[in-house]
C-alpha cells in the first residue's frame, strides 16, 4: 500500500507519522535540517500512536532525511526508546535507507536484525521488503 494512501496522524518539519491498517506506525523523515524540538515532537507523537493503538511495530523511512546529529541520537536512545519500552514492551522496527547508506553497513547488519535493549531492528532498501519483514511479527 503506498504511503500516500495511509491516514496521517501527525506532520511537522521533521517528518510525518502515518497509521498503517496492518497494525504498525510508518514514519517518514522529511529532507533538510531539523530542530531538536521538532524531532522530539515528531517522535513523541509516534510513541503516542504506538501506545494508543497498542502496537509495537514501526516502519521508518530514512531515505530522504539528513543524518541524525549526535544530540538527536542521544535523545532517541536515552529518552525516547527508553520511554517506549517501559514495562517490557519491545518494539520491532524496520528501517528503509538509501542504497549508499546500506552499502556502508557490514553484511551482518543486513542479513540479521539488530537487538538492542527494547528493540529489534533491521535495515531494508525498500518499504515493501520492510513491510514484509514486519508482517512476520504478531
Amino acid at each position: 500500500m503506498p504511503f500516500s494512501a495511509l491516514r496521517i496522524y501527525f506532520d511537522n518539519p521533521a517528518g510525518r507519522v502515518l497509521e498503517h491498517p496492518d497494525g504498525y506506525v510508518v514514519i517518514l523523515y522529511h529532507p533538510g535540517a531539523r530542530v531538536l524540538f521538532e524531532l522530539q515532537a515528531f517522535l513523541q507523537h509516534t510513541g503516542q500512536l504506538l501506545h494508543r493503538r497498542g502496537w509495537h511495530k514501526l516502519l521508518s523511512d530514512h531515505r530522504a532525511m539528513t543524518p541524525f546529529s549526535a544530540e538527536e541520537r542521544a535523545w532517541i536512545l536515552d529518552y525516547w526508546l527508553t520511554r517506549q519500552t517501559e514495562g517490557g514492551t519491545a518494539i520491532v522496527g524496520a528501517g528503509v535507507y538509501p542504497p549508499a547508506h546500506l552499502a556502508q553497513l557490514p553484511a551482518a547488519h543486513l542479513d540479521q536484525p539488530a537487538h538492542l535493549p527494547g528493540i529489534t531492528y533491521r535495515f531494508f532498501a525498500t518499504p515493501e521488503a520492510a513491510a514484509a519483514w514486519l508482517a512476520q511479527y504478531a
